[in-house]
């Protein structure tokens, strides 16, 4: 039975540490080392504690995390379908690891835009929701997508766009090794498909 945990209100997975002390230790003997030398005798331990802190987003689906993080203000004006106002939040920082080598991904930025829809969310929560969904095993391109889905479902609005520049040490330090490539990818929901809100890639330079 799976260890799980209460959760304002919310029945939240929980990273099994001892399993992930176990098996890293496991590694290091695969590597040809001893887990038992003064250097590694805790890095078991260590690796477990980071992985609980770096894969926090997995205890989580997206929609416990637009709930987490529904906090929203009604518009002072009253609500109009087509209307052209947008809100634009640049450069938030996070970082993440590749689901296919477990390798970071790092220096990446993300642009979160949308267009109200009678209701606005807290600009420090779309950090936070983009911080979360980064702490998962990831693709750049689902981040983007995961990031979508939750501010559609906080704010109601159906036209939301998400850009992602980012580099990935599966490329820079292994492999091809370009140290130089980034990575760049872009979601777009609602008008942000068509040219009516597409305005918005000024923001993104």
């Amino acid at each position: 039975m799976e260890q799980t945990e209460i959760v304002k209100n919310q029945t939240k997975k929980k990273i099994d540490t001892e399993k992930i002390e176990y098996h890293i230790r496991e590694i290091l003997k695969a590597l040809g080392d001893d887990p038992d030398r003064e250097g590694l005798v805790d890095t078991p331990k260590r690796v477990a504690k980071m992985y609980e802190e770096v894969f926090e987003g997995m205890n989580y689906t997206n929609h416990e995390i637009a709930e987490m993080f529904n906090k929203t203000f009604e518009e002072d004006f009253d609500q109009i379908t087509d209307s052209k106002d947008m809100v634009v939040v640049k450069d938030i920082d996070i970082f993440s690891y590749c689901e296919h080598h477990m390798a970071l991904m790092y220096d990446c930025k993300v642009t979160v835009a949308y267009i109200p829809n009678g209701k606005v969310i807290g600009l420090s929560k779309i950090a936070r929701v983009a911080d979360m969904v980064s702490k998962r095993l990831q693709l750049q391109e689902r981040i983007g997508s995961d990031i979508a889905d939750i501010i559609s479902e906080i704010t109601g609005s159906e036209d939301v766009a998400v850009m992602i520049e980012g580099c990935h040490s599966c490329m820079t330090a292994r492999g091809i090794k370009k140290n130089n490539t980034k990575t760049y990818t872009r979601t777009l929901r609602g008008r942000f498909k068509s040219d009516e809100s597409n305005g918005f890639t000024q923001w993104w330079s």
